[in-house]
């Protein structure tokens, strides 16, 4: 029987876009998620995400046995803080390029917020602007191309990002994901959690891309104080799971592979 992974999209990248991960996943894991995050008017996006941990943890509810939190960047903080507050939710949580942030960083974020300089130091001041119109598929798929973001994505999964993160308009194509959402998400970014590193009561790995630019080494730093916590590289930047789907998905098969063996042999 497949284990059951629930997995938890990057913003502003539905979840389809990852479709390459999920099927190299197949047959040994099930992979569950919600289409996009921040787009359920119960769960309306605020200050420190606690109303996207909720909404969560409201589909979490819903199934039948714990599951693996996976989640890239936005995903990822989202299973941290949902597995402080819910862990029998969970049996373990990968978070992809996410950081757990220590307290210099969210101070200089909560004063980032209290003086409007939040833009500046998320990608909140990048996607204003940007362009969500497109006359047709090829117009997109030539645009997004071409930006740096996703010039080192798999093809098959840019091709995914165009047929899944567009829709039909009155005028053409349009984003899919909400950019008002998108920014909303950015601006919001956690100075707070709802629990200590050490305080996680399931196994976590943080799992970084070798060149990004988003999680640094000293955001693995509160991984030590946790009681059960591995740290981990792949080649690529911030959107590596993107760009590696095969070998992303290899080394979570190898983590919950040894994760499960040794919950069997402590139960």
């Amino acid at each position: 029987m497949p284990q059951s992974i629930f997995f938890a999209h990057a913003n502003g990248f539905p979840s389809a876009t990852y479709g390459k991960l999920f099927a190299a996943l197949v047959p040994d894991f099930q992979v569950q998620h919600l289409e996009q995050h921040g787009h359920d008017p119960r769960f309306p996006v605020n200050d420190n995400w606690s109303n996207l941990v909720d909404e969560l943890i409201h589909h979490l509810e819903g199934g039948d046995e714990p599951v693996w939190g996976v989640g890239h960047s936005l995903g990822g903080v989202l299973h941290y803080h949902a597995a402080l507050l819910r862990p029998e939710l969970y049996r373990g949580v990968v978070m992809l390029d996410s950081p757990v942030l220590t307290l210099a960083d969210r101070m200089v974020i909560r004063a980032a917020k209290r003086f409007g300089f939040i833009d500046r130091i998320t990608p909140a001041g990048r996607t204003l602007g940007r362009r969500e119109a497109f006359a047709n598929l090829v117009e997109a798929r030539d645009y997004f191309a071409g930006k740096s973001l996703f010039r080192r994505f798999d093809p098959e999964c840019l091709d995914a990002y165009i047929s899944h993160g567009l829709q039909r308009g009155e005028q053409g194509l349009r984003l899919k994901f909400d950019p008002a959402t998108e920014i909303s998400i950015y601006r919001s970014v956690p100075h707070t959690s709802p629990g200590l590193p050490q305080q996680l009561a399931v196994p976590l790995a943080m799992v970084r891309g070798r060149h990004s630019r988003v999680v640094l080494p000293h955001h693995a730093y509160l991984l030590r104080r946790m009681p059960r916590a591995e740290y981990h590289n792949l080649p690529g930047g911030h959107m590596f799971p993107l760009e590696r789907p095969q070998a992303t998905a290899e080394l979570l098969r190898q983590l919950f592979t040894r994760w499960a063996g040794s919950q069997e042999q402590t139960a």
